[in-house]
């Protein structure tokens, strides 16, 4: 073919290309600007079209796909929950904006004009003094050059036109296009977009202050008072308004006449003043603040006030437990918790306590004075361990108490007794006593020791005994509202009734300090005496003891039975002993007998010395092995005679202050915490450790233990015990053969 067939064929087929392309663009992307027609020649004659090798064939349809990508702004790494403080607020609030600002790349320049000073002294220091020169030349040289080049390139436009139409045919070499964009026969469009971030806007409102007044004055007594007056006075009218509307006209016209005659009477000057007193009185009882319908939930507040002041010790009682007992498994301690005190009883001594058999939680405290020169007033405390800065429930009474016992049935019932040697019984919703003998219904003559409610007889009615050092021991019943007391027994010494001043003789009368009635046997009991003795005794039998034994050298504090065996109990005295007791099998101990040998030879299963006077000693409810004492130096004794037969798991000094003594103590039904009470009116709780407080484990994958399990299981452990410190058979049969001789 000829050259100009060839350049005529590529021209067609250029403008073949050229209309494709735009039919494509324009149904395409209407943005595409395609320009006139001869800008379109000369791209058409300046580039070529160049398809690499491995480019895909597509069809119309798949050209004219678009692929939507879209780019944010947002930085997909930015968090998106940072969390500041708000001093306005005073909490932590979240940042709604997040900056989406990433920096890829940061250098800090330190570029100089070359024309600077600093510019030239740098160079003249590196060697290049000509650098200026030789920039300036080149400068000029290359503008010179770049207008030749501008003219060979006008020149070889033209030329090019006219080979062009001649020589079309012949490709562009590939090094021409080499610096440009190579386009492809995709239809694409690029888009971009740079979102601006949204503006900050506070919004504020300053609201009006609220009007405020300033009110002074000075009050007085007898402004109070007249304020007062006014307002008895208002509501005086008031009620007396209330019942003229609610008065028949009959009776009012009949209170009027009555009116008259009273106005004719003559009135004795003083008279109507009184009057309008007991009036104003009566008026000031009635209508009183109505304190009662806020009790319940100012409680509810006081103990929740309390247990943020005390959650500490809060958090020990219910959780904590010492873990130094792991490494040490014949000791223990006791961590103390809440101390429980009252102002007005801290010149008293805490003569008893008594945990209430209803709330756990809840215990009695009596207060009175164990000295004969300071006796005064005396009260009755119930505290709780949810409150122990105030007592639930207070009582004063006009003598000292020493003693008290809560009904087991009916916890509201409490039994008292007084130095006076009165008894007295209690109603938790009264102030006063609801029964209090007196001298004409069997009062006793000396201070009562010790009191203790009993089951209700055949008619349903409460009974209670009481234990007096005149020697009696009183049954009293509660009969419609009366006490009706009956003597069980007389305590009397086996010595010969001594001589009066005027040569009659007086029979010796033994005191009776403590008493125990027996778990099970409802009729038997335990009395300790001030000589020492411990009798069995009966309340069938008014003349006689089932038993006597010569226990201590001075007077016994407290007699307790155990709670888990029968036959066990333990005594505490004056002489610094801690004694543990087997009932004896011998009851023909008469009281006149002289014959006390016998008794006072027998020796006790276990003897404890605690070096100083033992004010009170208690059985733990959870073990027959373990029970706890206190003595007058202000120690706390813990034993459990299946780890220790000998010496104490825990000793502690719990007085805070010296020469304070400790008096009473006692183990809590529940929880694993005893109460101690002193002579100077306070009440400490302690919590024992887990050393002191061990339990038969309960094996895996069996059922728990019922009642009479447990009960068996304690009994079998401490007999094991006494086994071993028990008198061998044949000691036992002699002891009936000496008596039967004397």
């Amino acid at each position: 073919m000829p050259p100009k067939a060839m350049g005529k064929g590529k021209q067609a087929g250029a403008s073949d290309i050229s209309r494709r392309r735009t039919t494509r663009m324009r149904d395409g992307d209407d943005m595409t600007d395609i320009g006139d027609g001869t800008e379109n020649d000369d791209w058409m004659h300046s580039k070529a079209l160049v398809k690499p090798d491995d480019q895909l064939d597509l069809s119309e349809q798949q050209l004219k796909e678009e692929f939507t990508r879209i780019l944010t702004a947002n930085n997909p790494h930015a968090p998106q929950n940072i969390v500041r403080y708000s001093f306005k607020e005073r909490q932590y609030k979240q940042i709604s904006s997040v900056d989406q600002l990433a920096i890829h790349f940061a250098l800090d320049g330190n570029m100089l004009h070359k024309d600077s000073d600093e510019a030239r002294r740098q160079m003249a220091k590196l060697g290049m003094p000509d650098a200026v020169q030789s920039e300036h030349a080149g400068s000029e040289g290359g503008e010179g050059a770049g207008a030749g080049a501008a003219e060979g390139e006008d020149q070889q436009k033209e030329e090019g036109k006219d080979e062009g139409r001649e020589d079309a045919a012949t490709p562009a070499p590939a090094a021409a296009a080499g610096g440009k964009k190579l386009t492809n026969q995709f239809n694409y469009s690029e888009r971009a977009s740079q979102t601006y971030n949204n503006p900050y806007r506070e919004r504020g409102t300053a609201t009006e202050p609220p009007p405020r007044a300033t009110f002074s004055g000075n009050v007085t007594q007898w402004e109070i008072f007249d304020a007062y007056n006014e307002d008895f006075e208002k509501q005086y009218q008031a009620m007396k308004a209330k019942q003229v509307q609610k008065t028949p006209s009959v009776y009012l016209h009949h209170h009027q006449l009555i009116q008259e005659k009273n106005k004719e009477k003559k009135v004795v000057p003083g008279r109507q003043a009184e009057e309008k007193t007991r009036k104003k009185l009566t008026i000031t009882e009635t209508q009183s603040d109505d304190v009662t319908r806020i009790q319940n939930a100012a409680q509810i507040v006081e103990r929740m006030v309390n247990q943020n002041t005390y959650d500490d010790i809060a958090q020990d009682f219910k959780y904590w437990d010492d873990p130094s007992d792991e490494y040490r498994e014949n000791e223990g301690t006791l961590l103390p918790l809440w101390r429980f005190t009252f102002e007005k009883a801290k010149k008293l001594a805490v003569t008893s306590l008594c945990w209430n058999p209803k709330y756990k939680d809840l215990f009695a405290v009596s207060f009175g004075s164990y000295d004969f020169m300071k006796q005064g007033n005396g009260m009755i405390l119930f505290y709780s361990l949810k409150n122990p800065s105030f007592p639930e429930f207070i009582y004063e009474t006009d003598s000292g108490l020493m003693c008290l016992d809560v009904h087991p049935e009916h916890p509201y019932l409490v039994v008292v007794g007084f130095y006076d040697g009165s008894v007295g019984v209690f109603n938790v919703e009264r102030k006063e006593p609801v029964h209090r003998c007196t001298a004409k219904n069997g009062k006793h003559t000396d201070p009562v020791w010790q009191v203790r409610w009993q089951k209700d007889d055949l008619e349903n009615n409460h009974n209670f005994y009481s234990i007096s050092s005149d020697g009696r021991i009183v049954q009293w019943t509660i009969i419609k509202n009366e006490l009706i007391y009956q003597d069980v027994i007389q305590l009397t010494l086996p010595e010969a009734p001594a001589e009066g001043p005027d040569g009659t003789k007086v029979s010796t009368v033994g005191c009776g300090t403590a008493f125990d009635f027996h778990r099970s046997n409802d009729y038997m009991f335990l009395v300790g005496t001030e000589e020492g003795k411990i009798h069995t005794c009966s309340k069938a039998y008014s003349s006689q003891f089932l038993d006597t034994n010569l226990a201590h050298n001075m007077a016994v504090y407290q007699v307790r039975w155990n709670p888990w065996h029968p036959n066990i109990y333990i005594t505490c005295s004056a002489d610094w002993s801690v004694k543990i007791w087997e009932v004896s099998d011998k009851t023909t101990v008469d009281t006149n007998s002289e014959n006390t040998e016998n008794v006072s030879t027998r020796k006790p299963l276990f003897h404890f010395d605690l070096n100083n006077s033992v004010g009170d000693v208690a059985w733990a409810p959870y073990s027959s092995t373990v029970f706890a004492a206190v003595t007058a130096d202000g120690k706390v004794f813990v034993y459990d005679l299946n780890v220790n037969k000998y010496e104490p798991l825990c000793e502690q000094m719990v007085a805070v202050k010296k020469k304070t003594k400790l008096t009473h103590i006692e183990f809590n039904p529940v929880y694993p915490i005893i109460i101690v009470g002193d002579d100077r009116g306070n009440v400490t709780s302690l919590k024992l450790s887990p050393n002191l407080k061990k339990m038969p484990k309960e094996k895996k994958g069996q059922p728990a233990m019922d009642p009479a399990q447990r009960e068996a299981l304690e009994q079998a452990k401490l007999d094991k015990l006494l086994n071993m410190v028990r008198d061998p058979p044949a000691d036992v049969s002699k002891a009936p053969a000496a008596t039967e001789k004397k």
